[in-house]
């Protein structure tokens, strides 16, 4: 306050200052006709009018009209005036500064007027595009207060929701200058309430003529039709997110109805080769036919090998129904690569039995921050994927090396490729190569499961092949 009253008597003192400066330079320098004098005066108050407003320029042209009396209509040095036609040059000039002040004053009132509206037409463009930015409907509610305040630079925000009866705050200072009860009234009543002595608004927000709740706004100077804009911007942001999250739910529930039913029907095809293989076994061995011991040895070892088979069938349709229903956990720990390596090749034993398999890890490899079962099954994944594509005797290599903060893991085959429009698809769900997907048995699910697992550790999966020369599947996890 006593900041802005020094910038007024500034001002003033500003305006009396150029008087003088002017009426010393024509009077006692250049010695110009009276009109050339009135005429740069005049020049003056219209320049202080569109600077600094009428105020300054009315004083302005009140103490003009004194000097222009005083030191250049004769006679000099008096406050009379001898020549009734200067009586009417005087009250023209005056006459003429006041309406040029006005003039000028409205067309720089006009001026300001346009460039406020002008940035609060931008700042609401900007507010409209951050509520575009989330589509989570708890998110976006919490995070409304701040973008209002973020935008229009204001002191605080709130917003209430009728449909919630939940008050939204962006700090707690907003909480004490905005009460709640305020807000609720606000929204029952559908009425505003500008104050703007204390800078406070509450405005309803509204979707057509239907109220979905209220915001107020502390230390506001916007305009009425801005908040109404603000308020009327935000109720429709809410309504989307809100309809687009049912949306989504819904699409979730049918997609969910039909990954169950095409789970079904992939495990129930899968299912009837180990089990037709363990049945037929099972009907020899129990027919009483004379057989040797090595050929019942090898109906065992089928019997073994397909509950092994049906047993890993199961697993991963368990798998797939937990990782879409978020409910598989993870045990993190900083942990060595080089120890779910070891387990995957233990486990994966026999697949590779036909396979001369090389490693290249180095021992200085960082730790990362993983799951040791769940890597591990990525990895048998891979490498029995490997085994099954590859010819028999092809070498498969496991490498490892740190790029950008990242321990990277390949698995290399010399398979017969896989082509570049298939390589994102074949880690869908039940996708299997279009060469592949009738001479070699598969579900499609192990590179789904490996991609969410290696996803859920913050990493990435991915494949390099080419066709007739091999693949290189490869996954990063971040250095613990």
């Amino acid at each position: 306050m006593h900041r802005k009253v020094g910038t007024q008597i500034l001002r003033y003192l500003a305006a009396a200052l150029a008087v003088g400066v002017i009426t010393f330079v024509y009077f006692r320098w250049l010695h110009v006709n009276p009109t050339t004098v009135g005429f740069t005066f005049l020049l003056l108050i219209l320049i202080v009018s569109a600077v600094w407003g009428l105020r300054y320029s009315i004083f302005l042209a009140i103490l003009s009209t004194l000097a222009y009396n005083y030191f250049f209509l004769p006679p000099l040095l008096r406050f009379t005036i001898a020549d009734p036609q200067n009586w009417v040059a005087l009250l023209a000039f005056l006459f003429t500064a006041m309406v040029a002040s006005e003039l000028s004053e409205r067309a720089r009132r006009e001026a300001a007027e346009s460039n406020r509206r002008r940035r609060e037409v931008e700042r609401l463009y900007g507010f409209s595009q951050q509520l575009l930015v989330s589509e989570n409907i708890f998110e976006l509610l919490n995070a409304i207060p701040k973008f209002i305040v973020d935008t229009f630079g204001l002191k605080g925000a709130a917003m209430f929701l009728d449909k919630k009866q939940e008050t939204y705050y962006f700090d707690l200072a907003s909480q004490s200058l905005l009460p709640a009860d305020q807000l609720k009234a606000v929204s029952t009543r559908g009425e505003p309430i500008l104050d703007r002595e204390h800078g406070l608004s509450f405005m309803p927000m509204r979707m057509g003529v239907r109220t979905v709740g209220s915001i107020g706004l502390s230390g506001c100077e916007l305009s009425r039709e801005t908040i109404e804009a603000i308020g009327s911007l935000t109720a429709t942001a809410i309504e989307r997110a809100s309809t687009a999250e049912k949306l989504t739910k819904t699409e979730a529930a049918r997609e969910s109805d039909r990954l169950r039913s095409v789970l079904l029907d992939s495990v129930t095809h899968e299912f009837r080769t180990p089990l037709t293989a363990i049945k037929a076994s099972a009907e020899t061995l129990l027919s009483g036919a004379e057989l040797d011991t090595s050929q019942r040895h090898d109906l065992l070892q089928v019997i073994n090998e397909e509950s092994d088979r049906l047993n890993r069938l199961v697993g991963e349709a368990a798998e797939v129904v937990q990782l879409d229903s978020q409910q598989l956990e993870f045990d993190f720990q900083p942990r060595q690569l080089r120890e779910a390596v070891d387990a995957a090749l233990n486990q994966a034993r026999a697949a590779l039995q036909n396979h001369p398999v090389t490693t290249e890890i180095p021992p200085n490899l960082p730790v990362v921050r993983m799951d040791v079962a769940r890597i591990t099954e990525v990895l048998v994944q891979l490498l029995d994927n490997a085994a099954r594509y590859s010819p028999p005797d092809t070498p498969i290599h496991i490498t490892a090396e740190l790029r950008d903060r990242e321990v990277t893991t390949s698995v290399a085959d010399h398979g017969p490729g896989i082509d570049d429009f298939e390589q994102e698809m074949i880690f869908e769900k039940f996708y299997r190569g279009r060469t592949q997907r009738m001479t070699i048995q598969g579900t499609g699910m192990g590179l789904a499961i490996a991609r969410a697992i290696i996803e859920l550790h913050g990493g990435k999966i991915g494949v390099t092949s080419q066709v007739g020369r091999g693949s290189v599947f490869y996954f990063s996890l971040p250095v613990a």
